[in-house]
């Protein structure tokens, strides 16, 4: 059986995958995972996963048709725009 390995570097930090590895059952599955990535020290905590228990998410549904990753795709220009004109005036109402 295949187990992907997560580990923690230190305590408050986000798990990071570290690698994969195959065992026969979870407890070898620990074992080794507490070798190969917690030998030295390397590791606060890992996580042990049976491959087949992740679920892989590869469709979003975007009911809105935004993609907010791009300034474009969530309406920012427009409010940028607005901002700059509103620093615009208030510099020239300054300089008067």
């Amino acid at each position: 059986m295949i187990y992907e390995i997560f580990r923690q570097e230190r305590k408050g930090q986000p798990f990071h995958h570290a690698g994969s590895l195959e065992a026969a059952n979870h407890d070898f599955a620990e074992q080794y995972a507490k070798e190969f990535y917690g030998r030295r020290g390397e590791s606060e905590a890992l996580w042990v996963v049976p491959r087949e228990a992740i679920i892989e998410v590869d469709e979003f549904v975007d009911e809105l048709k935004r993609n907010y990753h791009r300034v474009d795709g969530y309406s920012l220009k427009e409010k940028l725009r607005r901002a700059r004109e509103r620093v615009g005036s208030a510099l020239v109402a300054r300089d008067r």
